[in-house]
C-alpha cells in the first residue's frame, strides 16, 4: 500500500500539466485582483474570498479529481493494477489519501497568494482576516474531498470517466445539494443541515466562533467513510475485462 501511495504522489508531482494548469489559474487571479484593486475595501479581502473560493471544488479538486481517480481509467492502469494482486479496498483508500493531499497543498498555497496579493496591493490583512480566509478554503477543501468520494463510487461502479467527471462537476457547482436542500426545506428542513454544505458551514463557523467541532466534524467523517465504503463495495461488485 505504501509504495502504491507513493508512486501515486510521485505520478502526480511529474505531471507538467498540472503545474502548468496552476500557473495559468493564479496568474489569471492575480490579473483580475490588479484590474479590480481600485474597488477595494476594508472587506474585500473576506467578501472576495467568499466570493471566488466557491468555484475552488471545480477549478481545483476537478483537476485532482479527473487526475487522481479518472486518468487510470483513461490509461487502463486500473486494470493491470487488480491482475497484478492488488486489492480494490487498497486502491480506493489510496486514491482517498492521494486525492486529500495534494487537495489541502493547494487549498492551504490558495489563501497565502490571495492575502499576500491584496496586502502588496495596500489592503493588509490582520490576524481575524487570515483566520476567515482560511477557514473560507478550509470548507471548500472538505467539500472538495466529500465530493471527490461521492463520484468515486461512480467510477469504480462503472468505471467510465466522463460520467464521473460530470457528476463531480454538477456536485461542485451545487446543482444537486441546491436541489436537495429545497426540497428538505418544504418538510424537513432540519435536515438540510447534514448535506455537504450544510456540514462545512457548521464546521467553519464552529471554528470561527470557538464552538463545538465534534458534531459536524462526526458528520462529515462518517459522509466521507460511508461514500469511501460503497465505492470499495462497487469496485468488488465490478467486473473486470483484463
Amino acid at each position: 500500500m505504501f509504495s502504491y501511495l507513493l508512486g501515486e504522489i510521485y505520478r502526480l508531482i511529474h505531471k507538467k500539466s498540472m503545474y502548468l494548469y496552476f500557473g495559468a489559474i493564479a496568474a489569471a487571479y492575480l490579473l483580475i485582483i490588479f484590474f479590480r484593486s481600485g474597488g477595494f475595501s476594508a472587506s474585500s479581502v473576506v467578501d472576495d474570498a467568499i466570493s471566488t473560493f466557491m468555484f475552488l471544488p471545480v477549478l481545483v479538486g476537478g483537476f485532482f479529481f479527473a487526475a487522481v481517480y479518472t486518468d487510470d481509467l483513461n490509461s487502463k492502469n486500473l486494470t493491470s493494477l487488480v491482475g497484478f494482486g492488488m486489492s480494490k479496498a487498497v486502491i480506493v483508500i489510496v486514491k482517498l489519501l492521494v486525492m486529500v493531499l495534494f487537495c489541502a497543498v493547494v487549498f492551504a498555497f490558495i489563501p497565502l497568494l490571495h492575502c499576500i496579493a491584496y496586502n502588496l496591493l495596500g489592503w493588509a490583512p490582520d490576524t481575524s482576516t487570515w483566520i476567515m480566509v482560511y477557514l473560507i478554503s478550509l470548507k471548500f477543501f472538505l467539500m472538495s474531498i466529500g465530493f471527490s468520494t461521492l463520484s468515486g463510487i461512480l467510477v469504480y461502479g462503472l468505471q467510465r470517466p466522463t460520467l464521473s467527471i460530470i457528476l463531480y462537476v454538477i456536485l461542485a457547482f451545487g446543482i444537486v445539494g441546491g436541489l436537495l436542500t429545497t426540497a428538505l426545506n418544504s418538510f424537513a428542513p432540519s435536515l438540510a443541515g447534514y448535506l455537504m454544505a450544510g456540514i462545512t458551514d457548521r464546521i467553519m463557523s464552529g471554528a470561527l466562533s470557538g464552538g463545538s467541532l465534534l458534531v459536524p466534524f462526526v458528520a462529515y467523517i462518517i459522509y466521507v467513510a460511508i461514500a469511501a465504503a460503497l465505492s470499495i463495495l462497487a469496485f468488488y461488485k465490478k467486473e473486470m475485462e483484463f
